[in-house]
């Protein structure tokens, strides 16, 4: 994969292109302990079913991105939405994107949709997080012990460089008492494009609550429930989540031509 600097880190990336210039790009934004790599063929088979190019990455610290250098902060997942993401799109000349997020991806582009004046075409959020609940906290606990016990570390290893950072950088500022009062709502109103979010019904991260906030805060929100769906909704519910993204995405770029 090609490599850019990004705010002083070695990022890494992929583009996949399938249409001309003019229609917006969708850019994917992994989970907490995503990268590029975990993403496997759904990236491309996002860009080919809504014939726009597509931009995948690992932020710093994840995949064969550069590594984590200290402990993460509360405001990770800002600094990421509101500094680094937007010197990646300048970077890579992507003007007019569909943000893709998972998880903490569906956090960032929440943030970054609504805390900068950049264009977005359009959110789509995958069992995204606006708050901290205690399904969440509990869930984390668990990988830890994870972690520690099985062969966690070795699975994880085959998708980041160096997965021990990667882990613990994700899981202690989760866990970190200062981290409960970790709220994005303020963010929801200012959001002028439309969103669609997607939660699994069965999800062991969040509950359904996160969705329902998104609605009572983002003015263009569609809200997916998916019935037998955990936490990856593009995993466990691949052609729903594809048709769902498809649809949304004709309704945006029919707006634009319209």
């Amino acid at each position: 994969m090609p490599f850019v600097d990004v705010c002083g880190r070695r990022i890494e990336y992929e583009r996949i292109e399938v249409a001309p210039t003019g229609r917006p790009t969708l850019v994917f934004l992994h989970e907490g302990l995503g990268s590029l790599a975990m993403w496997r063929e759904f990236p491309g088979r996002v860009a080919h079913a809504t014939g726009c190019n597509a931009l995948v990455y690992s932020r710093y610290g994840y995949g064969n991105s550069e590594a984590l250098h200290g402990d993460r902060t509360v405001r990770y997942m800002h600094d990421e939405a509101l500094v680094a993401l937007p010197a990646l799109l300048d970077l890579l000349a992507v003007h007019w994107p569909i943000l893709v997020g998972h998880s903490d991806g569906g956090s960032i582009a929440l943030i970054h949709a609504g805390g900068t004046q950049r264009p977005v075409a359009g959110l789509v959020l995958m069992a995204p997080h606006v708050m901290v609940e205690e399904v969440s906290v509990t869930s984390i606990a668990a990988a830890k012990v994870a972690y520690e016990t099985t062969d966690l570390p070795a699975r994880l290893a085959r998708y980041h460089a160096d997965a021990d950072s990667t882990f613990w950088g994700w899981n202690r500022i989760w866990l970190d008492p200062a981290f409960r009062d970790w709220n994005i709502e303020a963010y929801l109103p200012a959001i002028a494009c439309p969103v669609l979010a997607i939660q699994g019904e069965d999800d062991e991260y969040g509950t359904m609550e996160q969705l329902r906030r998104i609605g009572r805060g983002v003015r263009d929100a569609e809200l997916v429930a998916l019935a037998d769906c955990r936490h990856s909704p593009h995993k466990d519910q691949p052609e729903a989540v594809l048709d769902a993204i498809t649809r949304f995405v004709d309704r945006i770029t029919s707006r634009s031509t319209a």
